[in-house]
């Protein structure tokens, strides 16, 4: 007879990283909030933002709590620095994984705002591939009242039913990003998501561009301005 293995769990402090442009103290007119995508960091992710940095926006990108080396050990060996990228969740542990990077997300935000008190800025929540799955279980979970949701290369994860999570939004547009060249993420998946949408009878816009899996700076400015205009 094999000895029973059973798992256990403990809580655990972690050091969680984020990165920031803009003016951090003060008065801004926005705090955005955007996550990156599977293996990247988000420190590169955040420099495709620089250029709403005009000294009214606050852009701060947390990094995911998990990292990892992105080539093989033998590719490693000849590197001067090998590449790391981070991941907002695996398959194992799965619950647990959503559970802590939903209280890192509070907390972070919490801390933000802290620092923000008495300048009620717009709050913009925007999510990269993977992290457009983390922004809404996050949002799911969360009584955070944001102003605008972008969820850009990627959609709603499927356990969760839209219509109810569209209510947890408190009437916050909701914009789809999509590259009509992304080779990641196709245009179909991003397009079908829509339609999963309106069949929940949920309003949303759908945004084109012509890159790729990538942050396109160009479009990034054409929703801030959108924005703007609400």
């Amino acid at each position: 007879m094999e000895p029973a293995i059973t798992p256990h769990s403990i809580r655990v402090r972690r050091t969680a990283r984020y990165y920031t442009l803009g003016p951090t103290h003060g008065f801004p007119r926005e705090l955005w909030i955007v996550l990156h995508g599977y293996g990247q960091l988000a420190r590169r992710f955040l420099s495709g933002f620089e250029r709403l940095d005009d000294g009214t926006r606050l852009v701060v990108a947390p990094e995911a709590l998990s990292r990892f080396y992105l080539d093989p050990v033998s590719e490693r060996r000849q590197q001067e620095t090998p590449r790391v990228g981070a991941t907002w969740m695996t398959r194992e542990d799965r619950l647990a994984e959503i559970e802590d990077y939903i209280t890192y997300l509070e907390q972070l935000t919490m801390e933000l705002r802290h620092h923000l008190t008495g300048a009620g800025p717009r709050i913009v929540v925007l999510g990269f591939s993977q992290g457009t799955a983390t922004v809404c279980r996050w949002l799911a979970a969360s009584d955070l009242r944001a102003d605008q949701i972008v969820l850009w290369a990627g959609g709603i994860p499927p356990e969760l039913d839209v219509a109810e999570w569209s209510a947890r939004l408190h009437g916050a547009p909701l914009t789809l990003v999509v590259g009509e060249g992304d080779e990641v993420v196709p245009e179909s998946a991003v397009v079908a998501e829509g339609e999963r949408l309106s069949a929940a009878g949920v309003a949303f816009t759908l945004l084109r561009y012509s890159g790729g899996h990538k942050i396109d700076p160009d479009t990034l400015v054409k929703l801030a301005e959108g924005f703007e205009g609400h």
